[in-house]
């Protein structure tokens, strides 16, 4: 057997066991996921911060560009639960926390109504008519009903665990796959049972830990951005990778330039886990805010802080003061190499196929009894 065939690639009608990331909050790009379909893996759009009639837009673009299988990522819970009945003096509290930087820009502080209502249900209802090949989600489990009719429109089911108990919970609802999302990966952390900052397992470990445990086909996520990784995943039980960062820095993500170019300096030196820019532990390239305001600072629940750090983007952006956005980055975006996704996929196919075929050489070798002089 060859080692793109796995049990993923059959799941799920794809040529190799390369997923894309589902990048949500606006940098997911139906050129990107076409891509990576195209050339045999599978793409995904994240959508968790679109109305469903944007969601039927964009799934309309993506039928123009690619036939091949893909992902429509959501989140199961997309509002936090304290949102329901926050104190407007709190609300105010964080907002002077926060005025310093917006007097720094010189603009006012905006106004915040507490009143956010979940995404999640009438989203579900746009994906049911989109019927993508795969339908993943994080931040926790749908009900039995909408598993019941993704199994009845022959959509797969692929929930994300950062914890084994996680990985446990969801084979137990029946979902079709898991990826084990390791505490190296950029983005939100998206731990359900426990709270993210008590859910920080490395992708090996979780892998490893899954496997030994549950038989639902299992996707490695963290820390993984070329072919070594790959067949290092491979080689630990996963039966497929999934890459965000490597993806999101190139030119077909909808990454602004300035992140994307950052993806290629230094800065990827220094990845941190902060809520500070958004209500919920996310790795990203070190900041101002992530550094001045520490994890253990009570900030808004998600996404009411997101909205807040939102009002300073379009003055940062014109000002140039850059180090006051969160650039999201997993943690080894040290080896990124490519800006182009239809060159990355190619590259991270040749060095898996080189690894393995050196990897049966040096297997036939021993197995010859040829141990040389």
């Amino acid at each position: 057997m060859m080692w793109y065939q796995t049990k993923i690639t059959k799941l799920l009608g794809i040529q190799y066991p390369i997923l894309l990331g589902p990048m949500g909050g606006g940098f997911s790009t139906a050129d990107l996921l076409a891509t990576v379909s195209n050339a045999g893996g599978l793409g995904s759009f994240g959508a968790y911060t679109l109305s469903p009639e944007e969601m039927l837009r964009a799934a309309d673009e993506i039928r123009l560009k690619t036939k091949k299988p893909y992902n429509v990522n959501l989140w199961v819970s997309d509002v936090d639960e304290q949102l329901k009945s926050y104190p407007v003096a709190e609300i105010e509290r964080v907002k002077g926390l926060f005025k310093p930087y917006f007097d720094e820009l010189g603009i006012p502080l905006p106004e915040l109504p507490a009143d956010i209502p979940s995404k999640f249900e009438k989203q579900v209802e746009a994906l049911f008519q989109i019927r993508p090949a795969v339908f993943s989600f994080i931040f926790g489990i749908p009900s039995p009903e909408i598993l019941k009719e993704c199994r009845r429109l022959g959509i797969k089911t692929v929930g994300g665990a950062t914890t084994l108990d996680e990985g446990i919970l969801l084979e137990s609802a029946g979902v079709d796959a898991i990826v084990a999302a390791g505490f190296e990966a950029g983005g939100h952390r998206p731990s359900f049972l426990q709270p993210a900052q008590d859910s920080l397992t490395g992708t090996f470990a979780l892998v490893q830990q899954l496997k030994a445990k549950v038989r639902t086909p299992v996707i490695a996520a963290g820390g993984i951005v070329d072919g070594k990784g790959i067949a290092a995943a491979l080689t630990l039980g996963a039966d497929a990778v999934q890459l965000g960062t490597a993806f999101l820095a190139c030119e077909e993500s909808n990454a602004t330039a300035v992140h994307r170019e950052l993806l290629f300096t230094d800065a990827t030196k220094y990845t941190v886990l902060s809520k500070s820019l958004t209500g919920r532990m996310g790795r990203m390239l070190r900041n101002r805010v992530s550094q001045e305001i520490p994890f253990s600072t009570d900030v808004l629940p998600f996404p009411l802080q997101t909205r807040l750090l939102a009002a300073l983007k379009p003055e940062v952006f014109r000002q140039g003061k850059t180090d006051l956005v969160n650039f999201w980055s997993g943690q080894n975006a040290v080896s990124l190499k490519h800006r182009k996704a239809e060159e990355l996929m190619r590259s991270l196919i040749e060095e898996v196929s080189e690894l393995r075929s050196s990897d049966k050489d040096v297997d036939s070798y021993f197995e010859a009894g040829d141990m040389g002089g």
